[in-house]
């Protein structure tokens, strides 16, 4: 009887622990893609604000252009990686290579970044970076907000 008891205990026990590790490591896979999610949300931002700012130069070197050059026609969602120079429509997933995120090359990504801008008067632009993806049947999303504007005047 006591043996019975003690193989009972040691089995409840066991279960008890392998069902905290199989949480533990659901919670943990989670945890990362919306690490990963939210700095590509980041990263989108810094990517809008960078065509801003090149086009800061190109207007302060060459004399021509607007500061929302290539900025203006996002209302429905665009895409862009960190070596574009233009954002572009288009709705598909991200790629990772050598450890940075594209759409050109590398291996296949659950993750798919959609870029809004929307125009708030003649120098807001206001910025919405969504990143979202699926992961074990279920639908995440992870938003990034800011406002633009024209710094320089």
């Amino acid at each position: 009887m006591e043996v019975l008891v003690a193989i009972f205990l040691i089995t409840v026990g066991v279960l008890g622990a392998m069902a905290l590790v199989n949480q533990t490591t659901t919670f943990i896979q989670g945890t990362s893609s919306r690490l990963v999610a939210a700095y590509l949300a980041q990263e989108g931002i810094e990517i809008v604000r960078n065509i801003r700012d090149s086009n800061f130069l190109k207007i302060h070197k060459e004399g021509e252009g607007n500061w929302d050059d290539g900025l203006t026609g996002c209302q429905a969602g665009c895409e862009a990686d960190y070596n574009d120079l233009a954002l572009i429509s288009a709705d598909r997933y991200l790629k990772i290579d050598a450890g940075f995120y594209n759409y050109n090359s590398g291996l296949d990504t659950p993750f798919k970044r959609k870029i809004t801008i929307t125009p708030d008067g003649s120098d807001i632009l206001k910025v919405s970076v969504e990143v979202s993806w699926q992961e074990r049947g279920r639908a995440h999303q992870v938003t990034a907000q800011e406002n633009l504007y024209q710094w320089w005047y």
